[in-house]
């Protein structure tokens, strides 16, 4: 493929929502049809593996890079169109890996998918560094504080060290009352302003759904702007509902669309995602959409 289809999804600091904009970019592409994979990068501290329910002597990432295991076995399908391949949380499987080998993971998971999105972690760490020279490109994810701006500047400075390029920003948690330019904060930075997500209560009450985002409340403020940022990712169409205004990329999101009712259940807000499709061999294990842990995001969202 000619377009970029790699994309490392980095931050300086921790907290700022780059799981959960890993997590429900690769949903909302695989809801247009397009095949995702989702690997957790971050070696040293794992988000993903509660993307999946992982029995003990489940093969992981970290099974791949140590022992050769085989990438296919390290694979769950998540539903239809995106798998996760999750790192492990053992501290000692952790020291036996060779982050060099996810050169050879990302090559073959390029050739099976049409989109592959890696989970780096925060920090300055070899295997932080690694992921950024691999993609295609590097989505730099922040909020608008200071400390989190100040990081960022640290990870386009490693993504240029590492040879790798960034395709731009993503603030996410902006709200319409702000007096801060969000187009300035990226020219600040020197990298395009690629989109900014709004803060939304829906966002939360997905982790306890333990639901992507777009997929438990598709229609809200935040939800609809990580579609619109797929979709421009991808070049295609992905269908956006009510809040087509929301997400502009100079942060003037309508103050009545941050709003969200506070009368939905988190314990059956996401149940209509609960359904996968039968028969599909691709990507391993098959894993039901409700086994989606709110590990995913319930460190970035309690920041």
């Amino acid at each position: 493929m000619s377009h970029e289809t790699v994309y490392a999804i980095a931050s300086g600091k921790g907290g700022v929502g780059k799981t959960t904009t890993t997590v429900n970019l690769g949903t909302a592409l695989a809801e247009a049809g397009e095949r995702v994979a989702v690997v957790d990068a971050d070696l040293g501290m794992a988000n993903l593996a509660g993307f999946v329910s992982l029995s003990p002597d489940s093969t992981t990432l970290h099974d791949v890079l140590s022992d050769g295991a085989s990438i296919d076995d390290a694979t769950y399908r998540i539903t239809e169109n995106i798998v996760a391949v999750p790192s492990g949380t053992s501290l000692d499987e952790y020291a036996d890996t060779s982050p060099e080998g996810l050169s050879d993971v990302v090559a073959e998971l390029r050739d099976q998918f049409d989109y592959v999105f890696l989970d780096v972690g925060a920090g300055v760490s070899h295997e932080t560094v690694l992921p950024l020279g691999l993609a295609d490109a590097v989505i730099l994810v922040s909020t608008p504080e200071p400390a989190a701006v100040h990081d960022s500047k640290k990870t386009l400075e490693l993504t240029e060290r590492a040879g790798g390029k960034v395709a731009g920003l993503v603030l996410t948690r902006t709200r319409p009352e702000s007096d801060v330019s969000y187009d300035e904060i990226a020219a600040r930075l020197e990298t395009p302003l690629l989109g900014t997500i709004p803060e939304d209560p829906g966002a939360r009450e997905s982790v306890y759904a333990g639901t992507p985002l777009v997929v438990y409340r598709p229609d809200g403020p935040a939800a609809t702007a990580y579609k619109r940022l797929a979709a421009d990712l991808a070049g295609i169409e992905i269908p956006t509902t009510s809040n087509e205004s929301s997400a502009t990329p100079d942060g003037d999101q309508p103050t009545d669309s941050i709003s969200q009712s506070d009368d939905t259940d988190p314990d059956t807000g996401g149940s209509s995602a609960s359904s996968t499709t039968d028969g599909d061999e691709s990507g391993g294990r098959e894993a039901a959409h409700d086994d989606v842990s709110s590990a995913i995001t319930e460190a970035e969202s309690d920041t």
